[in-house]
């Protein structure tokens, strides 16, 4: 297989005066921006950084983000990817725990940096005169010595290091290699029938694995990455329509803003004709939302993770919504009874249970970087346990209902808050939804449904259309709080557990409404 480098080579040799990347004023076609990239990657040699080293950088979806992703895959360097919104404590087990060798970053965090002590004895290159910077990033672009200097990594190196989110603990080092990379992205390229001169929106982070496949995804196709270096919807909606953008691949939690903005009316969106969505559920009333608004002609619902890219897709995500499909074209699926720790205790059609990945993949990773104990924990027989759960139903397409860590147990039922946002979400008042289980004496747990209202609705009404539903009556929320806002991770997946600690705005303050007493 291809390294990443020699991928990114074949654009360059396809299509060298098409454009590629555009960062506000920046834009490069390919040819130009393969001239830069080999620069950036004569400077970190010249840095000191070799074949192998770890480079940590810690930017916003911009220009350099971008070139210094190619670069490492150029010179061999594993590129570490960092929320740039990191406290200094993930720096320091960061660098120390990845073992990098230099670290890129920006203003916007650079009290961070200057925080860490760990950060202190590397080598800084800061853009836009960030404070504690060693170098500057226009230093590190030195001219490269040769016209058209060789990739020095093979498909067998790692491309990167990806560091999960961690929602107890420390965050866990995902090291994927070329082949693992490049894999994930042609099965991305296939899944969303992606042609030759694709146009798609770089929001998504490139510290996550949404944003790394698109990133790759364009380049196998010649196409362009339009750089957004901070979520704002206007932005966003401007770069559709004055870059004719054909694809968007985002978190619900984005599509939503796009929708709810008001330049979306007088926004010309006719280019996109093809929409994707990964890292949370997505529920039936912004699916039937978005589907009249782009009406695309293709709606593909990703589900996967960091250390396995594509889990299963669906390729038409509004005909059965919530399903998320069949297994994707590089893995094999299973569902394992919740309590099981065999990949062969496989539970029936219509059972929850734990979803399971086959580690023979493609695109599967092998484990985490230095830690023995997670690898213990997921990794078995050949599987890789997900800690998601779910179940197949009778026509053979997977349902996923939430983590593990997530799953309700009120009154000894086992109820998924997804099937409940599903519902609430369909209600015409509700904008958003969010469900989770709340200490109660009697139950265990009770299931309290977190709402942002669109428009006034009570809890009285609310509970009256889960009763018109197929909602079961056990999992009927027994009280209603209505929220300013919905507590998410930077990439829109919702944080049940802050929802769980008191850790969000109601509206006035209000209590729970306590709405059944059965």
């Amino acid at each position: 297989m291809l390294d990443l480098g020699r991928t990114f080579l074949q654009s360059v040799e396809r299509s060298p005066n098409a454009l590629a990347l555009v960062d506000g004023d920046v834009q490069l076609t390919y040819a130009q921006w393969h001239r830069v990239i080999l620069n950036v990657a004569e400077g970190l040699r010249k840095l000191g950084l070799e074949r192998g080293d770890r480079l940590l950088v810690v930017l916003q979806n911009r220009w350099e983000m971008a070139t210094l992703h190619w670069a490492g895959q150029f010179a061999g360097i594993v590129i570490v990817p960092l929320n740039w919104r990191a406290k200094p404590e993930e720096l320091d087990y960061c660098v120390t725990d990845a073992g990098v060798k230099a670290i890129v970053y920006e203003p916007v965090c650079a009290d961070a940096v200057l925080q860490s002590a760990a950060a202190q004895q590397v080598p800084r290159i800061g853009l836009d005169d960030a404070p504690g910077l060693s170098m500057t990033f226009d230093a590190l672009i030195v001219e490269s010595t040769t016209e058209e200097a060789a990739p020095q990594a093979t498909a067998d190196d790692f491309s990167l290091i990806l560091y999960t989110s961690g929602t107890t603990g420390k965050g866990k080092g995902v090291p994927r290699r070329h082949r693992h990379e490049r894999a994930g992205a042609l099965a991305h390229v296939a899944q969303n029938l992606y042609r030759r001169g694709e146009r798609t929106l770089g929001v998504m982070p490139l510290y996550h694995t949404m944003g790394v496949r698109s990133l790759l995804a364009m380049a196998l196709v010649d196409g362009l990455f339009v750089c957004v270096r901070r979520w704002n919807a206007k932005l966003a909606l401007d770069c559709i329509s004055t870059h004719a953008l054909t694809c968007l691949y985002l978190v619900p939690t984005l599509y939503h803003d796009l929708l709810a903005d008001s330049a979306f009316a007088s926004t010309d969106t006719s280019s996109v004709r093809k929409l994707g969505f990964a890292g949370a559920p997505m529920n039936d009333g912004l699916l039937k939302r978005l589907s009249a608004a782009f009406e695309p002609e293709l709606f593909v619902n990703h589900y996967g993770s960091s250390e396995v890219y594509t889990f299963s897709i669906d390729q038409d995500a509004t005909k059965k919504p919530g399903s998320a499909g069949r297994a994707g074209i590089n893995t094999r699926l299973r569902v394992v009874k919740l309590d099981s720790v065999l990949p062969g205790d496989i539970a029936a059609v219509g059972e929850e249970g734990q979803i399971i990945v086959d580690l023979q993949g493609d695109e599967a990773f092998e484990g985490y970087w230095n830690r023995p104990d997670a690898n213990a924990k997921s990794l078995r027989d050949g599987w890789y346990f997900t800690g998601d759960t779910g179940y197949f139903d009778r026509d053979g397409d997977l349902y996923v209902t939430g983590r593990v860590d997530d799953m309700i147990i009120s009154g000894g039922e086992n109820i998924s808050p997804v099937d409940i946002e599903s519902v609430l979400s369909l209600h015409p008042a509700v904008d958003e939804v969010a469900v989770a289980g709340l200490k109660d004496e009697r139950w265990g747990q009770r299931v309290v449904a977190f709402i942002k209202r669109r428009e006034y609705v009570d809890s009285g009404a609310l509970d009256a259309w889960c009763r018109e539903s197929d909602l079961v009556n056990f999992k009927r929320p027994r009280d209603y709080v209505f929220v300013d806002d919905i507590p998410k991770s930077p990439v829109g997946k919702i944080l049940r557990r802050k929802l769980q600690a008191g850790e969000y705005a109601s509206e006035d303050n209000a209590q729970p409404t306590e709405t059944r007493k059965e």
